[in-house]
């Protein structure tokens, strides 16, 4: 029998969607989930979307906010809503870098080829606690860039970062990764090559890395290679007209808990005359539907082939290496105060993965991190998040993955992050109600 929910996990899940837009005091302006799940017999599958918004907020497409006149209370949730993906980028970079490796054009520890597809990186110095620049002692590797051990920090995440832009930047403002200009990962190094793992723009780098060997614009190469195989067309860097007005629009929760309409950190995305000389941030410049983010999920489950199409974009021993441990040497990695540096983008965050126990090692694959939690994952689950509070899992051993999706800043919007834990929990206990019932059928007959 092919896993599946049980009905009162899905009816929980379904109340614990919809309850987190309607709740007065604590709600979220909107929330999608997707969930997905695998046996050894059979191709993954959907079994769970939800959708829901929250009555009276204003959103992107209200009048005055777009080219829709359409107003909140008309606007109804919709399995195609086109969300920022934020940092859940760094997957599709990863897999687009990774089918480079795989067909030997990329590698992933010679460093004098990153070198020479990106001089820049040869000659980055290493910014100091006082301010002075040193020369790296090592150089960098694609590795280390997929890792985040390569010595990248964010400006908003790295307070040294900020006071080195205001000082020597000349003239210019201080950093902003999501102005769509290259010229904000332009940044010298926070630590030494190697030395530590720290979260930052370096897998914006391993898309620059793409383009130069492949000669095309990131968002380009995804389409033709990770997209289009897996037949998803609601994926982009450069959102249609189309896909623009099912924008779902993003929020921000003040000091009160009130949630006010903004822009979106990465606006020059959706304006067309920025359109030509825009940079394709590996990091964090997609937006789509997150149903379709979920059919990558199902892909990684499938050992790289994709349950649709049933073609392959990675092979089975690609998509494992990527979900091993590449620092085990750090099994502490994110268990460190990261400081919010700009206070509307992110919360102060003390662990990168605070469902993981503190007992256990915090491993990192290629892209994305690696952990067990108190939800039921396994200990080889790979997640990550995005700013706008996005979340990702995809647990390969227990064969589940899901995402779990809001559209509010700063990040780890205490709602948003609790909606998150509080599904993936009930998604592993209703996987676990069918099979106990399955075996317990098996038994008696």
């Amino acid at each position: 029998m092919p896993i599946s929910l049980s009905p009162e996990a899905i009816a929980d899940i379904r109340s614990l969607v919809d309850q987190a837009c309607t709740n007065e005091h604590a709600r979220l302006p909107c929330a999608s989930v997707v969930v997905l799940g695998k046996d050894e017999k059979s191709a993954p599958v959907e079994l769970l979307v939800r959708s829901a918004r929250s009555n009276g907020l204003e959103t992107a497409n209200s009048p005055g906010k777009g080219s829709s006149s359409q107003s909140p209370s008309q606007s109804k949730p919709g399995h195609d809503d086109i969300y920022w993906l934020a940092s859940c980028t760094k997957l599709v970079t990863g897999i687009a870098c990774m089918q480079l490796v795989e067909e030997g054009r990329l590698r992933l520890d010679d460093s004098s080829q990153v070198e020479e597809l990106c001089p820049e990186l040869a000659i980055v110095k290493v910014l100091q606690d006082d301010g002075s620049l040193v020369d790296k002692e090592r150089s960098i590797t694609l590795r280390m860039l997929l890792t985040h051990t390569a010595g990248f920090g964010y400006s908003f995440l790295n307070p040294k970062l900020q006071v080195y832009a205001r000082r020597d930047r000349r003239g210019q403002a201080e950093y902003n990764e999501f102005s769509g200009s290259v010229s904000d990962f332009h940044q010298p190094l926070v630590n030494q090559p190697g030395e530590r793992f720290e979260y930052g723009i370096s897998i914006d780098w391993v898309g620059i890395i793409v383009e130069r060997i492949t000669g095309r614009k990131l968002n380009d190469y995804m389409q033709q290679r990770i997209f289009s195989p897996l037949s998803l067309h609601n994926l982009t860097m450069v959102p249609s007209p189309y896909m623009k007005e099912r924008l779902i629009g993003i929020w921000e929760r003040g000091e009160d808990g009130q949630l006010a309409h903004r822009d979106y950190p990465v606006q020059m995305s959706l304006d067309d005359e920025f359109t030509p000389g825009l940079f394709h941030s590996g990091g964090a410049g997609l937006f789509g539907s997150i149903r379709e983010f979920g059919k990558i999920l199902g892909t990684l489950l499938n050992d790289g082939i994709s349950p649709l199409t049933g073609t392959a974009i990675l092979s089975p021993a690609i998509v494992r290496e990527m979900f091993t441990n590449q620092i085990p040497e750090q099994p502490h990695f994110a268990r460190r105060q990261l400081p919010a540096v700009k206070p509307e983008l992110v919360y102060p965050v003390d662990d990168l993965y605070p469902p993981c126990p503190p007992c256990h090692p915090q491993g990192w694959g290629l892209s994305f991190m690696i952990s067990p939690g108190i939800t039921g994952r396994s200990e080889a689950t790979g997640h990550w998040s995005g700013l706008s509070n996005v979340f990702w899992w995809c647990d390969r051993q227990k064969g589940v993955a899901g995402i779990v999706a809001s559209q509010v800043l700063p990040f780890v919007d205490p709602y948003a992050a609790k909606l998150w834990v509080e599904v993936e929990a009930k998604v592993y206990e209703g996987v676990c109600e069918v099979q106990a019932g399955i075996d317990k059928g098996n038994g008696s007959a």
